[in-house]
């Protein structure tokens, strides 16, 4: 049970809740009546607000539309105006820019393009519009002018700027092939750079706009005329520099860089200019069989006497003018080279300046070609470059190839002729030529494939002619004909030998060049590539058949002397300048890839011409030898008879003796170390003999007259053996 007093309080509460409540109530119903008072206030507004709306809208709408028609008009009319400028402003073109074309683009090709394209845009307009009005003819005539106009200034520009390379400029630019150290490159400029840029935009634009490519034609013209020209320059440089000083180069020029690399001549071998003038000599007194006689002349008397005794002891002079030649060849010297008087060599020294010249040529070529072909990328488009840069270089690759023919052909008739001389000129060429190949090929990369095989052509010309060459010139050595009319009268070097030595020592510059020719007639290598080693062999087999072929030819050129001693010191000098000759280069090395024995053999035979040499004292010494002497006793008196024989041994000795010191002093043997040695020798053998014999019968009473058969002691007889072969003396 809750108690009175709460249920009262809780009574009183309740009421004053309902209270509140109904108060607020009452507000809520006054903020409703309110609320909808304002509605309706609000919506009477909207409602005059949307009719005057209505009354605005139906007024407006109207005057837009008018105005937005007015400007759509005046849109049209400035659209209508600027196309009528547009199009007015074509048919004042040909006007606006006749004197800009007529006066042509030199000097303002900017302004003069410009002008171009808007008489361009003209054409294509009245094309497109009007193909029937005056205008598109007056524009398109004035736009061929002007297209001309541009033809011609690029004509003109290639013409004035494009300059012949000079001679020391290109020496420059190949000298870097010469030289181990980098060299900095030498800069070629073909054209100015301002004219290079204008010379680029006119081409450009006859591509793109002018749609014509006889400029294309023009450009390999120009540049193809003044890269011939360059190298024939080069070769005419070599010519006057060679007759005017006899140096092949000059690089004087005034400013001239510091750093800039100077040409040096290329290196030929020391002795080719003298083994082309021995072969000549030789050849057309020799190996052609047609003519008997020879320059050699002998001589004699004093002067023979002179060449055998002092131009031998030059020779073997350290020191002396003539230190270090050879032998045979010193020996072999024609009577007007003795007397001071000189072969003319003018024809050889010419084919010495034409080789220099040409396979500087060769060079020269390649590092232009290059040249033009980088300048040739920055004016002709892509698709025209290789086809252009092999019309550019025709002129001057056909001139190379054609003077390459020339020296073969001018080898060939050599060789019919036997004259060796001129196929040495094809053995650097050739060289230069296989070592620049590479560099060609790439250089002609792109091009035709005739264009391409005209350098393996002239190779393979050169190799079969060089391998004939060097045939023919072994079957010569073999055959040649002359025997009596060109042997030497004293014994020496023959001059067949001398030729033929210094023919394969010329080999010895040009080992693999040779080894390639003769590889390359062989069935068995008949592919494009052979080995080295296998090229050194035949190398090794043709200088072998060479010398197998020359001492044939000596033996049978030997037989030609009456006296086997002589034919002996004959085939002793020849052979013993062979083998030092051999010995002193690297051709003993070469030999023996095939033929390990050839020393050995020379010295064997060598040995046994001294022996056979040897031989001819017998009929001296046979006389004073024990047997058939008489025999006596002691202080026994000689018989007649025996005292008789006695004589006669003295005096066959004495004789006999007389006889071999006068005519083997006439003999020469050039080697001092040879002919010591065989002096020495014989002087032992005779004085022993010629010792014992007079020891024996020197005071033996078988003469009244003594100093009649006793003519000589042994230091005498000694002294007689240490003047042979010294004609001085």
């Amino acid at each position: 049970m809750i108690p009175p007093q709460e249920a009262s309080a809780r009574r009183r509460e309740i009421e004053d809740k309902l209270k509140q409540e109904e108060e607020t109530l009452s507000f809520i119903r006054d903020s409703l009546e309110k609320s909808d008072q304002l509605t309706k206030n609000m919506v009477s507004i909207l409602s005059s607000f949307e009719s005057r709306l209505m009354k605005l809208e139906n007024s407006i709408i109207p005057v837009h539309k008018q105005t937005e028609n007015l400007q759509r008009l005046q849109e049209n009319v400035e659209k209508t105006l600027s196309c009528l400028d547009h199009v007015i402003s074509y048919y004042h073109v040909a006007s606006d820019t006749e004197r800009i074309i007529r006066e042509g683009p030199t000097g303002r090709l900017e302004e003069y393009l410009g002008s171009m394209a808007k008489i361009q845009k003209a054409v294509e307009y009245f094309q497109d519009n009007n193909p029937d009005s005056p205008e598109l003819n007056k524009v398109k005539l004035l736009f061929e002018r002007g297209k001309e106009s541009l033809e011609s200034e690029f004509r003109s520009l290639m013409t004035r700027h494009s300059k012949v390379v000079s001679p020391v400029l290109i020496l420059d630019l190949i000298s870097g092939e010469d030289e181990l150290e980098v060299q900095e490159e030498v800069p070629l400029e073909h054209l100015p750079e301002g004219v290079l840029q204008d010379v680029i935009r006119i081409s450009r634009w006859l591509v793109e706009y002018g749609r014509n490519q006889d400029f294309m034609n023009v450009y390999y013209q120009i540049r193809s005329s003044q890269l011939d020209r360059s190298i024939k320059g080069l070769k005419e440089h070599f010519r006057k520099s060679s007759s005017s000083s006899g140096v092949p180069y000059s690089p004087a020029i005034p400013n001239k860089r510091k750093d800039t690399p100077t040409k040096k001549p290329i290196k030929r071998p020391g002795t080719i200019r003298k083994a082309q003038n021995l072969l000549k000599q030789y050849s057309q007194h020799g190996l052609d069989g047609k003519k008997g006689g020879s320059n050699l002349i002998p001589l004699e008397g004093h002067e023979h006497d002179f060449r055998v005794k002092h131009l031998s002891e030059a020779l073997n002079d350290k020191h002396g003018p003539l230190a270090g030649q050879e032998l045979g060849r010193a020996t072999s010297l024609p009577t007007e080279r003795l007397r001071g008087r000189t072969v003319p060599t003018g024809r050889d020294d010419i084919l010495d300046v034409e080789t220099d010249a040409y396979i500087h040529c060769v060079s020269a070529f390649v590092r232009l070609a290059q040249s033009e072909y980088q300048l040739l990328t920055d004016i002709i488009p892509e698709h025209h470059q290789k086809k252009t840069f092999d019309s550019l270089i025709q002129d001057a690759l056909d001139g190379l190839m054609l003077e390459g023919e020339n020296i073969v052909s001018a080898a060939r008739k050599a060789i019919i002729r036997h004259d060796y001389s001129a196929v040495l000129t094809v053995f650097p060429i050739l060289r230069h030529l296989k070592q620049t190949k590479p560099e060609f090929d790439q250089v002609l990369q792109g091009t035709a494939a005739s264009t391409k095989n005209k350098l393996p052509s002239l190779i393979t010309s050169m190799e079969t002619t060089g391998a004939k060459a060097l045939e023919d010139f072994a079957d010569n050595i073999k055959n040649d004909p002359d025997k009596e009319y060109n042997m030497p009268k004293d014994g020496t070097v023959h001059e067949l030998t001398s030729n033929a030595i210094l023919f394969l020592q010329q080999l010895l510059d040009f080992q693999e060049t040779a080894g390639a020719m003769l590889a390359s007639q062989e069935t068995s290598s008949s592919a494009t590539s052979y080995s080295s080693e296998f090229s050194k062999r035949l190398l090794s087999t043709y200088i072998c058949k060479v010398l197998g072929n020359l001492q044939l030819n000596l033996l049978s050129k030997s037989k030609v002397y009456e006296d086997p001693a002589l034919s002996a010191i004959f085939l002793h000098n020849n052979y013993h300048y062979i083998l030092k000759s051999l010995e002193k280069s690297e051709l003993i090395q070469l030999v023996a890839v095939t033929q390990k024995t050839a020393e050995r053999s020379y010295r064997e035979h060598i040995e046994q011409q001294i022996q056979t040499y040897q031989r001819s004292w017998l009929k001296v010494t046979d006389y004073i030898t024990e047997k058939n002497l008489p025999v006596f006793q002691p202080g026994v008196k000689l018989r007649d008879k025996e005292r008789q024989v006695i004589k006669e041994r003295f005096k066959g000795f004495n004789d006999g003796l007389e006889e071999l010191c006068k005519i083997q002093k006439a003999w020469a043997i050039p080697d001092t170390e040879q002919r010591d040695k065989i002096r020495q020798a014989q002087k032992n053998i005779v004085k022993e003999t010629y010792g014992a014999f007079l020891h024996r019968y020197g005071s033996v009473p078988f003469t009244k007259n003594p100093e009649k058969y006793i003519k000589y002691r042994v230091e005498q007889v000694g002294d007689m053996i240490d003047r042979l072969f010294d004609t001085s003396a």
